[in-house]
């Protein structure tokens, strides 16, 4: 398990044309050869990102089996309207294409507390946020960002906080601890 900083990509080498100027997993930890990330935060996400060397175990945690949980901070005091719009799914895009989102578990939830991330959010003067608890089973592409999005809420900072069995808890930012598999 890793608690994924903000700010790195969920992987170990870049061959993308900025390779150079993006933070990357190998620069936190000496992992053994042929780790890799099982599914991806992006950049600008944080939280928990379990790393393996197997394949197959890799493919069974991204399966929709596998219950995946995000802590979100949203612009704006989010409305139980648009919880429920989010819990039924919502239509986003994806790979080009419109994709309607698997029902899910979504509630309101008190400020949870985490540290202050390496980048500041944005003062309060600019409005209210609120948080939110987000439990999918599936994973596309920025899913839960373009979710928000479609109901009107706009992510602000997003942090894994579970994948199947387990949790970030107390994990410090950039800290790695091993774990075996429990479903």
């Amino acid at each position: 398990m890793l608690h994924k900083p903000f700010g790195y990509l969920s992987q170990f080498a870049n061959n993308g044309p900025k390779k150079g100027k993006k933070k990357l997993l190998g620069e936190l930890y000496d992992f053994a050869a042929g780790t890799m990330a099982i599914g991806r935060l992006d950049e600008k996400s944080e939280g928990l990102l379990l790393l393996t060397t197997d394949g197959k175990m890799s493919e069974l945690i991204r399966s929709q089996k596998i219950e995946k949980e995000y802590v979100v901070q949203v612009d704006g005091i989010i409305s139980d309207s648009a919880i429920a719009e989010m819990r039924k799914g919502v239509e986003i895009g994806f790979e080009g294409k419109k994709y309607q989102t698997l029902p899910c578990l979504v509630k309101a939830i008190p400020d949870p507390q985490f540290p202050l991330r390496t980048q500041k959010i944005r003062d309060a003067k600019h409005g209210p946020t609120s948080w939110i608890s987000v439990i999918l089973t599936e994973g596309k592409f920025r899913q839960v960002r373009k979710m928000t999005a479609a109901v009107g809420y706009p992510t602000l900072r997003l942090i894994r906080v579970r994948i199947g069995n387990h949790h970030l808890e107390n994990l410090k930012v950039g800290e790695v601890k091993k774990v075996d598999w429990v479903v």
